[in-house]
């Protein structure tokens, strides 16, 4: 999800989707963002009000546990440098898609 700003709205924009198309994580890693730490205890207040208390969500904020996705977006950073920008976020979703689909064909 591309957004333009990274805040607590943001990142509760973020977890909301990522929960509503998955299961319920147990345990989430991210590094020390406070946005996103903020938004995931958006989201546990929610859960606690939904009496769904017994599914917490355990936050982990490590440096470096968070390194292997960090490593896999360095092949779409450097594609992406030598670009001027994007215009729109339309056109910049539809291009870090393409490039994503290309990666993960390459990788297997």
């Amino acid at each position: 999800m591309l957004s333009e700003t990274r805040d607590e709205e943001a990142a509760t924009r973020f977890f909301e989707e990522a929960i509503g198309n998955n299961i319920l994580p147990k345990k989430v890693v991210m590094d020390k963002s406070g946005a996103n730490k903020a938004g995931l205890a958006n989201i546990k207040s929610c859960l606690f009000l939904a009496g769904r208390w017994h599914s917490f969500i355990d936050i982990l904020q490590v440096k470096y546990l968070n390194n292997i996705v960090e490593q896999d977006h360095c092949f779409i950073k450097r594609i992406t440098k030598p670009m001027m920008g994007f215009k729109a976020f339309r056109s910049a979703v539809a291009t870090l898609d393409g490039i994503e689909v290309a990666h993960m064909i390459r990788k297997g």
